[in-house]
């Protein structure tokens, strides 16, 4: 072969040549192993594949791979530490920043998250979902003016941002606003007439504004919906015991427990007939299964 080559004019391959080439090679084989262990949902396999690449050589597009993995089996910690790799690549990339929020935001480290999203915002001045990530990070700090206030700055950027009018609405509505949470679920259930969590949020409105039999009926379109949809079950009751319809409540919450058997674990009493309208008197007098 070498006497061909020269021969011919051809070039001999150095050692160090085909080294590179064998590296390559190799590399190669774990990134697109990892990828398509990422796709079956191996991704215990995909880090070890994408682990080894990188032993390799460096590769930003293997460092997200293997940070996605790390995000699907739960290894927070090991994830932002390639998103720092990523981030430091492009520091000016709002989408990476996100995503490195995002991880806060899994792990509750809501300081962190809004640091990030302030990043994200001055990079980005326009960027709607910078805005709900950052509302998201001051409800978690607990200061929900300035969450609303996020979520107006997110709507006035993406009028159309659902996601960000739910919680705003949400989080108005925990607020003791009850118009304007009101006026943000109506928009939405006219926009989204099938939305089981519309339809929830406006079911709470209805009756926090002291509307029981507007709520009970909204409740009943989630149920429709979804007739499985413990937490329907769980409000309307709520609603029908406060108007003093006992059965109805009784029958709504033998309906919770047939979803959910341990949802009222923490309630005395049996499983008889007895016992379950025990079950919902306990339950009805002492919480508020509304969660506002």
């Amino acid at each position: 072969m070498g006497f061909l080559s020269a021969l011919f004019g051809g070039k001999t391959e150095t050692p160090e040549e085909k080294q590179k080439q064998n590296e390559e090679k190799s590399f190669n084989i774990f990134k697109y192993d990892g990828v398509k262990a990422s796709k079956m949902g191996q991704f215990d396999y995909a880090i070890r594949c994408f682990n080894e690449a990188l032993k390799i050589h460096d590769d930003l597009e293997t460092r997200d791979y293997l940070s996605q993995a790390y995000l699907r089996t739960g290894h927070f910690d090991e994830a932002l530490e390639q998103m720092e790799h990523l981030v430091a690549a492009e520091p000016r990339n709002v989408a990476l920043l996100l995503q490195k929020a995002h991880v806060y935001h899994l792990q509750e480290n809501y300081q962190a998250m809004h640091e990030i999203c302030d990043k994200a915002m001055a990079i980005d001045p326009t960027h709607a979902f910078a805005c709900y990530a950052d509302a998201q990070a001051q409800l978690g700090l607990r200061n929900p003016i300035l969450a609303v206030a996020r979520l107006t700055q997110a709507l006035s950027l993406n009028p159309n941002m659902g996601s960000a009018m739910l919680l705003r609405s949400i989080t108005l509505l925990q607020m003791g606003d009850v118009d304007g949470a009101m006026k943000d679920a109506d928009h939405l259930l006219a926009a989204n007439p099938g939305n089981e969590d519309v339809m929830m949020l406006k079911a709470r409105a209805e009756y926090r504004a002291g509307h029981p039999d507007a709520a009970i009926q909204m409740y009943g379109m989630v149920i429709e919906a979804n007739p499985f949809h413990a937490e329907a079950y769980r409000e309307r009751g709520q609603v029908k015991y406060e108007q003093g319809d006992a059965a109805g409540a009784q029958e709504d919450m033998k309906k919770v427990l047939e979803i959910n058997p341990e949802s009222l674990a923490h309630v005395s009493g049996d499983f008889s007939a007895e016992g379950i309208e025990n079950k919902v008197k306990q339950a009805y007098s002492f919480i508020n299964p509304l969660g506002i």
